[in-house]
């Protein structure tokens, strides 16, 4: 590290903006970055994470930048000091998450972070998204999976998007027959569907209620957990809405086929933590690779659809 990298440090935290800082040192904001970063590189953690048109301190960048203001130029007791925080940032992790993602994201994710950590002792909950919330809220997880409609009250949402529900359809039954997009208005009330929770569903953000009802009178299960639903639909050889990471799990096993549907139903998928400010260097590591893994997902790269 140098002279340089320490300033713009030092100044981006006091000012808690790039740009700010870039105005302050009378360089420009690309030059403000690049010192930040290779810093970075050289202490090895992360200094900094955007929030709005700023940014915000980390844990490690607060205790780091005590010391840049009491010894600037003791470069050596700095390394030091750096090291050491890289040695006993290490600990417990805990997540919570909904069924659907704890079998079919997060194990892949924690499993590539295996490979690459193995100090951290992560520990997982499977829960649905409220009681996730509620224990982010109360200090009781680090991090969250949900998949319900934001805002999430009282705690901060890392990552929010959407997909579309799709039909999960068994492979001899007839609505299996074609790949287009499947027109809800022409099924419901003559095909039987399984439902969701007995009221179809109010997570399905996009199904009025004319539409809903008709699905109903012909339904003979309903199901509140989407894996269960999709277990269902195999076992019993009923079509079911469900979203798509749970039907590639159901077709991806052979004997289902997937239909996209011509309505939007809404499913969301949303990262909570408490606060970026309180985010330890494992949080911010697992949630970055939970984040990357869903901005590559065919799934949601292609808008849901199969």
């Amino acid at each position: 590290m140098n002279f340089r990298q320490l300033k713009a440090f030092d100044t981006v935290m006091r000012l808690g903006s790039i740009t700010g800082a870039a105005k302050a040192l009378n360089v420009s904001q690309p030059s403000v970055t690049r010192l930040v970063r290779e810093l970075e590189t050289h202490v090895g953690f992360a200094l900094f994470m955007r929030r709005g048109r700023g940014v915000a301190a980390t844990v490690e960048a607060r205790r780091f930048h005590q010391a840049v203001e009491s010894a600037f130029l003791n470069i050596e007791r700095l390394d030091d000091l750096a090291s050491t925080i890289r040695k006993t940032a290490v600990g417990k992790l805990s997540v919570g998450v909904t069924p659907t993602f704890s079998l079919s994201l997060l194990p892949d994710v924690l499993g590539q972070l295996r490979k690459e950590e193995d100090d951290t002792h992560t520990i997982v909950y499977i829960h649905n998204t409220p009681a996730i919330v509620d224990a982010v809220r109360l200090q009781q997880f680090d991090i969250g999976i949900v998949s319900r409609s934001p805002p999430y009250t009282g705690v901060y949402s890392l990552y929010q998007t959407e997909v579309n529900y799709v039909a999960l359809v068994p492979q001899n039954h007839p609505l299996a027959a074609s790949t287009d997009r499947l027109d809800l208005r022409e099924v419901a009330g003559r095909e039987e569907f399984i439902t969701f929770g007995n009221v179809y569903p109010l997570e399905m953000q996009g199904m009025d209620e004319d539409l809903a009802i008709q699905f109903q009178s012909k339904a003979k299960f309903s199901v509140a957990n989407v894996l269960a639903a999709t277990a269902l639909a195999r076992a019993a050889g009923v079509p079911a809405l469900v979203d798509p990471f749970s039907a590639r799990m159901s077709a991806s096993g052979g004997g289902m086929v997937i239909r996209p549907i011509q309505q939007k139903l809404t499913y969301h998928i949303g990262i909570i933590t408490r606060g970026i400010e309180v985010m330890t260097r494992e949080t911010r590591q697992l949630a970055d690779a939970i984040i990357s893994r869903f901005e590559t997902d065919p799934l949601i790269v292609a808008g849901g659809q199969s």
